[in-house]
């Protein structure tokens, strides 16, 4: 019986192409998912509060997060493509990642869903620090991988200090 390990190193090897395309796909679309609770906060809620100087308008963050997600699953991508020679150390970079993109789409729920300023920014915060465990187990593993996550990290921390300031200002 074949095993979980087995199914990913049997993931189209001979077509790296399509695996790149099927993990930058599979970011996007998960981490998309989080536009559900946004697009419940946005209506009434979002316009109602005071908005910090230097937030970007709306229409900036869909191709933002649109580039950083592509950028997320190439480095999923390179990290898989070490299976083999390092599993124990992809293993744990996949864990990370899973328990990090977890609380990516949990912001959006907490933030926009059930609009909790506040809980928002214990969320961001504990997300910078998961992304930092991922680049560092990403690090382990692929140094590419890890660099690829750095303007996410760049872009999270200009994401928590705006949701500092919403929660200062509101």
């Amino acid at each position: 019986m074949p095993t979980l390990s087995a199914g990913f190193r049997e993931f189209p090897r001979e077509r790296p192409l399509l695996a790149l395309a099927s993990t930058i796909l599979l970011v996007e679309i998960v981490g998309a998912s989080g536009t559900l609770f946004t697009a419940q906060g946005l209506g009434e809620w979002y316009t109602t509060l005071q908005r910090p100087a230097l937030a970007p308008p709306n229409w900036v963050f869909g191709p933002v997060w649109t580039t950083l997600f592509a950028l997320i699953g190439v480095a999923l991508w390179l990290v898989w493509r070490q299976l083999d020679q390092s599993p124990r150390a992809v293993w744990i970079g996949f864990g990370v990642f899973f328990v990090h993109f977890v609380f990516n789409v949990g912001w959006s729920a907490v933030f926009f869903g059930l609009q909790e300023i506040g809980w928002g920014l214990a969320v961001i915060g504990v997300l910078w620090l998961l992304i930092v465990a991922t680049m560092w187990a990403f690090d382990r593993v692929d140094r590419r991988a890890a660099l690829l996550l750095v303007p996410y990290l760049l872009w999270v921390s200009f994401a928590a200090y705006l949701n500092y300031q919403f929660w200062i200002l509101n």
